[in-house]
């Protein structure tokens, strides 16, 4: 009986030993080669408006931080000058109206004669007089519509909806047209980028399930696999004196896996939860049918 007994106690720790031991290598492999990550990020498209004509900012009609929808106003610039330019151009544009009825009352007369009493010579003279007068005309009509557009352009608007960030601009700045002022993050374009290891890619499939966890919050965002980076830089290749690779010649034991970027698009936010690029977020690729669960490594 004793030795039974000492037999089925070995028996019992080596199963134990077996057990912990595949369990052990399941963890690491599902470590290892599940996908998920720890380094992510939130992101978001940053629109740099600027002005489309110059001039000193009259009036601010935004604070920092504040929400704005696409066609708000932003800022205004002095429209003064502009205002006297569609004036001149409409003054342009009627002296212009003016010679074409002019021409062409004239052509309309001459082309009713006979050939007797006007030449060949004059009737295309009077055609072409009244061609010109309806191309100057035209001219004319097109400069009017570039003066209105640019005093158009003086209350510049936003072309996203979004988030005023690091407002600087201050009433008396002077613009210069195609200089940023006001940066917009435009938030219908929040996603998140996962750096995922090498070694984990082939677990990862375009539209896979994902969970997004944010540093600042305990509820999980819900998205999905959206695309995966086609190249990463590689600092090993720079180049030389003749244009040809300048490869380091050490090489370190201990080969660390690269991180590729995965773009994660946002599928849900919880309510009370608040996007800012740049937050940190833990990614973990799920399974289809539980959000709960990593995406086991394949076999």
């Amino acid at each position: 009986m004793p030795a039974l007994s000492s037999m089925l106690r070995v028996l019992v720790t080596l199963a134990v030993i077996a057990i912990a031991a595949v369990a052990g290598w399941y963890l690491w492999r599902t470590y290892e080669e599940s996908p998920w990550t720890r380094d992510g990020r939130v992101r978001a498209n940053v629109v740099n408006v600027a002005p489309d004509v110059a001039g000193a900012v009259v009036d601010i009609r935004v604070k920092d931080n504040q929400e704005v929808r696409i066609g708000d106003v932003l800022f205004v610039i002095d429209p003064a000058r502009y205002q006297l330019a569609v004036s001149q151009a409409e003054a342009a544009q009627a002296g212009a109206k003016s010679v074409l009825d002019q021409r062409e009352e004239e052509f309309a007369r001459r082309e009713k004669l006979s050939s007797i009493s006007i030449s060949d010579e004059a009737l295309a003279q009077a055609r072409a007089a009244a061609l010109g007068a309806q191309a100057s005309y035209d001219q004319a009509t097109a400069e009017l519509g570039t003066a209105r557009l640019n005093l158009a352009r003086t209350e510049v608007r936003s072309p996203v909806n979004g988030h005023v960030t690091n407002l600087l601009l201050d009433r008396g700045d002077y613009a210069t047209a195609g200089r940023a002022l006001v940066a917009i993050v435009d938030s219908d374009s929040y996603y998140v980028a996962g750096y995922f290891e090498e070694t984990k890619l082939r677990n990862i499939r375009v539209g896979d399930p994902a969970s997004i966890r944010l540093m600042g919050y305990p509820r999980p965002l819900t998205g999905h696999v959206q695309s995966v980076a086609r190249a990463i830089t590689d600092r090993e290749n720079a180049l030389g004196n003749d244009l040809i690779a300048n490869v380091n010649p050490t090489f370190s034991w201990v080969r660390l896996a690269q991180r590729i970027p995965v773009r994660i698009a946002i599928d849900d936010v919880p309510d009370g939860i608040t996007l800012s690029a740049g937050m940190t977020a833990t990614i973990v690729v799920t399974q289809g049918d539980d959000r709960r669960r990593v995406k086991p490594p394949a076999p």
